[in-house]
């Protein structure tokens, strides 16, 4: 049987996406042993066939739906997510797979390093998922997130689950609401941070700001659909935890730490700006469902 499928989304990045795929082929893993699909999310052009990769297509749905997708036509007993802008490193599959070997109930999730160091958004973009780890896996025993873009599980627990909420059209949340549906069916996560992904997400000030944006309706939709899964009102996480993120450079020792939490603060301003357009009320949110005061 074929142990792994590597299912990666991708929308017009043939160039980021060429490097993954050139990291995959340096995998320690028996290629036999894995398949990679393509799921392209309606590029323009159209993807072009790639030999040894499997390539599906759809049209535009986002990256929650083209997952669901991949794994749907998947045939690895295990499933390892990743994107097209990152680089897994060479025992990357070998990791995931001791680890799903001895415990094929959990959901893992690996390390993220941005490599773009010398680009300021993609580092703040990096200090803040640093940050989430921090906040959500304080307790090693019980963390709460892991990103999608470094993900495992085995392919029938993923399904039993329901897989990614197709109801989020952009890349926002949805891993976020995966964890929180994970952990609401009581089924256990576990960290492996020798997993390692590179991620190298070129980003300029106006695409880190739609990117914040995005993120922001997005945790307008996760916190809508937890509220709703848990019959209990609609809350945010609590001011210290917005607090503790404008601390975090410092407390890390990061590089030009002032100009990291300078972003991390317009990060989130463009989170709230995005959180509030969805919360508004303006009739029929594009997330799929209907907003309420």
């Amino acid at each position: 049987m074929m142990q792994f499928s590597v299912i990666i989304p991708t929308r017009n990045r043939p160039g980021p996406l060429r490097e993954c795929l050139a990291a995959l082929s340096r995998q320690e893993f028996p290629r036999d042993q894995f398949e990679v699909i393509v799921v392209d999310d309606g590029s323009e052009p159209p993807l072009k066939e790639v030999p040894g990769i499997k390539l599906l297509r759809q049209l535009r749905a986002g990256p929650a739906a083209a997952r669901n997708t991949g794994a749907a036509h998947a045939r690895g007993r295990w499933l390892a997510f990743t994107d097209d802008d990152c680089q897994p490193a060479a025992d990357w599959l070998t990791v995931l797979a001791g680890r799903l070997t001895e415990r094929p109930e959990h959901l893992f999730g690996g390390a993220v390093v941005n490599i773009l160091t010398g680009n300021p958004y993609a580092a703040a973009s990096q200090q803040l998922i640093n940050y989430l780890f921090s906040y959500y896996n304080a307790d090693p025993g019980q963390p709460r997130f892991f990103t999608s873009n470094n993900m495992a599980v085995a392919a029938a627990v993923f399904r039993a689950v329901g897989g990614f909420d197709t109801g989020l059209p952009r890349a926002a949340a949805e891993d976020r609401e995966l964890c929180d549906r994970w952990l609401h069916q009581c089924r256990p996560m576990a960290f492996v941070p020798d997993a390692i992904v590179r991620h190298a997400h070129t980003l300029t000030f106006r695409r880190f700001w739609c990117q914040h944006f995005n993120y922001g309706r997005g945790a307008h939709y996760f916190h809508f659909t937890r509220a709703r899964r848990n019959g209990s009102p609609l809350r945010v996480e609590p001011w210290r935890f917005y607090a503790g993120l404008l601390r975090y450079p410092f407390t890390v020792a990061a590089i030009r730490p002032r100009r990291q939490a300078t972003l991390l603060f317009v990060a989130q301003a463009a989170n709230a700006l995005g959180y509030f357009i969805e919360r508004g009320g303006w009739g029929r949110s594009p997330w799929g469902h209907t907003n309420r005061r």
